[in-house]
């Protein structure tokens, strides 16, 4: 089967930065790379364009898109396989100073969900829901954490009002065999949620795969600590759009720009959250929870 991926909030996002050719952008989640092939598309001869992901597979995503560019002007383009977090030492290590305009995705691609690292739920696969190689895993954290460091994760990170319920599961599944696959998981799970929140419109393994995947690969502290530097890599002027998936990461970047905007050190350009249009959900279903929200670097 074809794997496909749609960028979300494209016309929004492409608005918002406003790219000039001769722009140095960053695009610091390249996943499927439809961002990236766009923002490569307007910039000229004296622009630069920086692709980054943890997931390798991503980062050659973006170098085939660069590669089908023919163009003569055609921008300077870097592809670093890294996490976001890092942002400011990549750039560094480019020799590149401020940068005009950044994008960050925090949603995973039609890719990663295809591949069989445990993203998705839909398929009996390793519980890994890494983006990079090596490290620890969902596994690991399943089959160590205590009961109450699983509820703490599962409430925090997914507000699922069972948590402690499937932290307990959890705790008396593995003492019999450990955890080791997506669908072993969801078994757990279903063990620990009654069986009418099992029977809505909501997957009841949906809340817990998601805060095993923020943990594991701490997206929220990546946030926490890249926003407030934003100022030291971007341009006085330049813009920083971030598009989220759910409550917990668009709480993040809220607080974070207003706290940035609270010390003059930038001006929030979407008064209001920036959601999908209804016929943008109907082509791709998986963008109905995007949320989109801009600042501008003072």
């Amino acid at each position: 089967m074809e794997v496909k991926h749609d960028s979300v909030l494209m016309k929004e996002v492409l608005e918002a930065l406003n790219v000039q050719p001769g722009d140095t952008v960053v695009d610091a989640t390249l996943g499927g790379a439809g961002h990236f092939t766009k923002l490569c598309s307007l910039l000229g001869e004296g622009g630069v364009i920086v692709g980054i992901d943890a997931d390798l597979a991503a980062v050659e995503r973006g170098r085939e898109a660069y590669a089908s560019d023919r163009r003569p002007e055609r921008p300077v383009a870097h592809l670093v396989n890294d996490n976001f977090r890092n942002l400011a030492r990549v750039l560094e290590r480019l020799g590149i100073g401020q940068v005009d305009k950044i994008l960050f995705d925090l949603g995973w691609s039609g890719y990663q969900i295809a591949a069989p690292r445990g993203f998705s739920f839909q398929n009996d696969e390793p519980l890994l829901m890494t983006y990079g190689e090596g490290g620890e895993t969902v596994a690991d954290i399943v089959n160590s954490a205590s009961e109450e460091e699983l509820a703490d994760i599962i409430f925090t990170y997914g507000e699922e009002r069972f948590a402690r319920k499937i932290a307990h599961a959890i705790i008396t599944a593995r003492s019999k065999e450990r955890i080791l696959t997506t669908g072993a998981l969801v078994a757990t799970i279903q063990a620990g949620t009654p069986k009418w929140y099992q029977q809505g419109k909501t997957h009841p393994a949906t809340k817990t795969f998601q805060a095993l995947r923020i943990a594991v690969n701490d997206e929220l502290g990546g946030l926490r600590t890249l926003i407030p530097a934003l100022r030291r890599v971007v341009k006085p002027g330049g813009k920083v759009a971030v598009i989220s998936f759910h409550s917990v990461e668009d709480r993040v970047v809220k607080e974070k720009f207003r706290a940035l905007a609270k010390e003059g050190a930038a001006v929030v350009l979407t008064k209001h959250v920036v959601k999908p249009t209804r016929a943008e959900i109907l082509q791709n279903p998986r963008s109905r929870s995007a949320k989109l929200r801009v600042i501008q670097i003072t």
